[in-house]
């Protein structure tokens, strides 16, 4: 099954395909064509992921998902959340500046409980109907005192997960891609897109 993921983020592209296997062609927004810069205009993470998946079958007429990703920090209450990627206010996907001004948040607070959430929403073409339909994943954790690792993207090097006494970034993508928020809410879409194909 061919699908489009809207994307052009190729770490993001990478973790997908990897959870997903072969069993679908995952092509991204530059596979298609798609060089616009879809805006991210919504106030919750699924709001941004249906605008994207939206954006690209109204204008190229193809079944394509698309994902938000938000790390929401307890003591912050719940941000930067649905800003994570914009979190410093300066510039856009800018992991440095986003982490710098997270921990400069959280200062010595002892509370760092964490959680990161992803929600993809999927638009399918179908024969007679257009599907739609929304996945979420989560996994708790705290945020590390000063960056660990230098695996993976994002918060990465700050996010430690339950359970585990290293951040996702000295975990490394083979563990990250098995148990975390974007692999739970994948699996959730790998498994109904798989039931539809049976």
């Amino acid at each position: 099954m061919k699908i489009v993921f809207a994307t052009n983020n190729q770490n993001k592209l990478s973790e997908i395909r990897n959870i997903l296997g072969s069993e679908f062609e995952i092509v991204s927004l530059h596979d298609i064509g798609c060089t616009e810069d879809i805006p991210e205009t919504g106030n919750t993470l699924e709001e941004n992921a249906l605008i994207k998946a939206r954006y690209v079958y109204n204008k190229y007429g193809l079944s394509c998902f698309a994902d938000d990703t938000g790390l929401e920090v307890e003591a912050l209450g719940g941000a930067p959340g649905v800003r994570s990627a914009r979190y410093d206010g300066i510039t856009d996907h800018d992991s440095e500046a986003n982490m710098r001004k997270l921990l400069r948040e959280l200062g010595d607070n002892n509370n760092r409980k964490a959680q990161f959430r992803t929600v993809i929403a999927l638009l399918l073409k179908t024969s007679n109907q257009l599907i739609s339909h929304t996945f979420e994943g989560k996994i708790e954790g705290h945020i590390a005192l000063t960056k660990q690792g230098t695996a993976g993207f994002g918060y990465d090097p700050l996010f430690v997960p339950i359970g585990y006494q290293q951040s996702f970034a000295q975990l490394g993508m083979d563990i990250k891609n098995q148990i975390s928020h974007r692999a739970r809410a994948v699996k959730q879409l790998a498994d109904y897109l798989k039931q539809l194909n049976s």
